[in-house]
């Protein structure tokens, strides 16, 4: 899964989720690096064109139970990974995102979702932050869901 320069998507959440625990600590990589007093955070909004919006925004609250108007998350460290633009990881090159969404157990989230008739494409590797797997929206962008472990902060 790793893009042209040998970049992987797993290898940008390990390093995103090593700098979470290691900003928990006196001496954090931001303040290394000069960190801007004011900075993001979080994901304030997501917003995307999509053919039908009425009936994408029902299968994103059915499916995976998103409210369209508004989503209250739970905290967590969020990845904010660009790849190149040749990189096969989000799929479809002609798909400019991709969304990663936490779950609490990826099986029982994956057997819903099979249960529904969505395709969802499991990774049989266990990593030291966490599993994933990737399924599609009916519009055909990617999306990948991650069941952190103790490996997350």
């Amino acid at each position: 899964m790793a893009g042209s320069t040998g970049f992987t998507r797993r290898g940008a959440l390990g390093t995103t989720l090593a700098v979470a625990a290691i900003g928990a600590q006196e001496t954090s990589v931001a303040a290394e690096r000069k960190a801007p007093a004011e900075r993001v955070q979080g994901i304030g909004g997501f917003f995307f064109r999509a053919k039908d919006p009425k009936a994408i925004s029902q299968w994103y609250q059915t499916h995976l139970g998103i409210d369209p108007q508004v989503w209250n998350t739970d905290a967590g460290p969020t990845s904010f990974t660009p790849f190149k633009e040749d990189s096969d990881y989000l799929g479809d090159r002609g798909h400019q995102w991709m969304l990663n969404f936490r779950v609490r157990d990826l099986d029982k989230m994956a057997a819903q979702l099979r249960a529904a008739g969505i395709a969802v494409d499991v990774d049989p590797q266990s990593y030291p932050y966490g599993r994933f797997a990737h399924l599609h929206d009916p519009e055909g962008n990617r999306l990948e869901l991650w069941q952190p472990t103790g490996g997350a902060p």
